[in-house]
């Protein structure tokens, strides 16, 4: 057993070791479960001869990198000649989607193994509760180490796990166990923890909220927490500057909740700085629209919210949102009505000759596994569902998706522009990436 002080917040720790902040405080009992390098370790189980090598999953640009690669600066979403410059012997294989979905989901059974509370946030990780698990398996720190030695001997992967009181402090711990790790921290000693680490890790914290931030002298959790709210409004507005203080001083109330399925299905695309044409807008908006209502219709739901999200140079961002009275699930209309969401946003914000990032969000969701059609006394309104346009509508798209189904994602499209984006990143990956789970 080793010890975490304050010096070494960051030391990394290995295959089953386990790390306390404090032998007598009480045991926590929410686990984060991550799985290390997901993409890339994947690639290197198939092909062991990829083992111990700098790899990266993709062609153009970097879908994922192996710790190796990341030794040497490799990221994703780095173009692949910014990468094999930093990184010369950089190997670039392309991408099994199918086991990525299948060993994901292999290591989720494995988690539900040992409790019920397993709440899934992305393919390669997840929060769960095993408080009510101890009489059956042991305290959580031992539970986390039988599911690491799981992982490791029935799948064949590295997992880190990090455990403490609260969801966001269990999920800084799991990144400072990376790689192939396991992080306790004691009830009682979180702050002996926190203080040291820098505030990248806190949750929310991208790069331009860390500059800001350090631009002021904040640089660890512990500058954070003692940072005053007026302070922080400045730097970084007041709803989020509140939101990072209370994280920053472990306050986070959420709970593990396993089951259920997701309040919103979303996608967005980062476009560099363009000028928002209502070429671009259509280009962009289609291609966006097509992914949500196609995951919207796989599982039989549609929404009455739809939310744009239009980003600014300099990281701004502004939101316009529109409740409508019939549900969404067509790709056309919720293209139509983002588009207009898109043009108000602008509109609002002085006409912006350029935008980095354009995003399509549905919420307010409802189960739609069949439309009611309506009878012909109303006007033919092509967005609502039951309308002999809107029904028609909803039709093409099945028929769509019933043809991608059987011979793949880009076999069939919209009659939209092509969106040069859908080269730079396979469909398979964003669909595992937005996973619905």
């Amino acid at each position: 057993m080793r010890t975490l002080d304050r010096a070494g917040a960051a030391a990394r720790v290995t295959e089953r070791a386990f790390v306390s902040l404090g032998p007598m405080a009480a045991s926590p009992a929410i686990l984060h479960a991550d799985l290390d390098a997901f993409y890339a370790s994947v690639e290197q189980l198939l092909d062991p001869s990829l083992r111990g090598k700098p790899i990266a999953v993709g062609g153009g640009v970097v879908l994922a990198a192996s710790y190796e690669a990341k030794r040497h600066g490799v990221s994703s979403g780095m173009p692949a000649g910014r990468a094999r410059e930093r990184c010369p012997g950089l190997e670039f294989v392309g991408g099994h989607f199918a086991e990525y979905r299948r060993l994901g989901d292999q290591v989720m059974a494995i988690l539900g193994d040992f409790t019920d509370l397993v709440q899934r946030i992305s393919i390669d990780e997840a929060f769960m509760d095993v408080g009510g698990s101890r009489r059956l398996f042991g305290e959580p720190a031992q539970i986390a180490r039988t599911i690491r030695a799981r992982v490791r001997e029935e799948v064949g992967l590295p997992i880190s796990i990090g455990a403490a009181g609260t969801r966001h402090l269990a999920k800084i711990a799991s990144q400072v166990a990376k790689p192939d790790g396991l992080v306790v921290v004691e009830v009682g000693r979180e702050r002996e923890f926190l203080d040291p680490l820098p505030v990248s890790l806190v949750w929310g914290v991208g790069p331009a909220t860390e500059a800001r931030l350090a631009s002021a002298g904040i640089t660890t959790i512990g500058q954070l927490s003692d940072t005053s709210p007026s302070v922080l409004a400045k730097l970084v507005g007041g709803g989020l500057g509140s939101r990072l203080r209370l994280l920053a001083n472990d306050e986070d109330p959420r709970v593990v909740r396993s089951g259920g399925r997701g309040r919103s299905v979303g996608a967005q695309s980062a476009l560099g700085r363009v000028a928002p044409t209502a070429e671009l807008r259509a280009e962009v908006l289609g291609h966006l629209a097509d992914r949500v209502a196609g995951r919207l219709r796989k599982a039989d739901r549609a929404g009455r919210t739809v939310t744009v999200r239009v980003r600014f140079p300099g990281m701004r961002s502004v939101t316009r949102s529109l409740t409508v009275e019939e549900p969404v699930a067509s790709t056309l209309t919720l293209r139509e009505v983002s588009e207009q969401l898109v043009a108000q946003a602008l509109t609002d914000n002085g006409g912006e000759w350029e935008v980095t990032l354009l995003g399509i969000s549905v919420s307010n969701l409802i189960e739609q596994a069949s439309v009611q059609l309506e009878l012909p006394v109303a006007d033919d309104d092509p967005h609502r569902t039951g309308s002999p346009t809107g029904a028609a509508r909803l039709a093409l798209d099945r028929s769509v998706d019933a043809v991608r189904e059987r011979f793949g994602t880009g076999s069939v499209a919209y009659a939209t522009p092509a969106f040069s984006e859908r080269g730079a990143v396979p469909d398979e990956f964003r669909e595992l990436a937005e996973r619905d789970s």
